[in-house]
């Protein structure tokens, strides 16, 4: 399987469309993403509009379902801000042919004191599921570090969960 990141694909649509200046691309519901979009005058026309989602329905992945909005709309449709991300991990995303073996490779390079293995794929509610194995404990803060870094590799439209099975220790 090969994945269409949120990275890959906003470099994407910056590519198509490059007077667009203000592209972010958001999972919020199973299987669709929201492509926000501004020009530098912080404007999205509505032939803009039709022409990025047509371009994004045709041409990105065949499995999600993408609609355009103008940029402000992130805030009124509380999408998580941008957090910074280890170059790797970017790199990782920005892969045109990144596949399951690449995220978890990724992610064991990120966190050497366990392995990352894939579960199972739930297809009815788009989740990934992966277990970590952890040598030693973590805490909160970084299982939301990988949870983070997750979401920046697994295809737009789908979600992921981390069993963390560190019981033993």
């Amino acid at each position: 399987m090969l994945v269409g990141t949120r990275l890959l694909s906003e470099q994407l649509v910056k590519a198509r469309f490059p007077h667009l200046r203000y592209i972010r691309i958001h999972t919020s519901v199973k299987y669709r993403a929201t492509i926000y979009a501004w020009t530098g005058d912080l404007q999205l026309s509505k032939q803009d509009q039709q022409q990025v989602e047509k371009y994004a329905n045709a041409y990105l992945y065949p499995y999600v379902a993408f609609n355009v909005k103008a940029y402000n709309a992130v805030r009124a449709d509380k999408v998580p801000l941008l957090q910074e991300v280890p170059a790797d991990i970017v790199q990782t995303a920005l892969r045109s042919n990144l596949n399951q073996y690449g995220i978890l490779a990724a992610i064991n390079r990120q966190f050497p004191y366990g392995r990352l293995h894939f579960k199972h794929y739930d297809v009815i509610n788009s989740i990934i599921h992966f277990d970590f194995d952890a040598l030693e404990r973590m805490d909160e803060q970084e299982k939301g570090k990988m949870m983070r870094y997750l979401r920046e590799m697994i295809p737009l439209g789908c979600f992921c969960e981390v069993q963390f099975l560190e019981d033993d220790l």
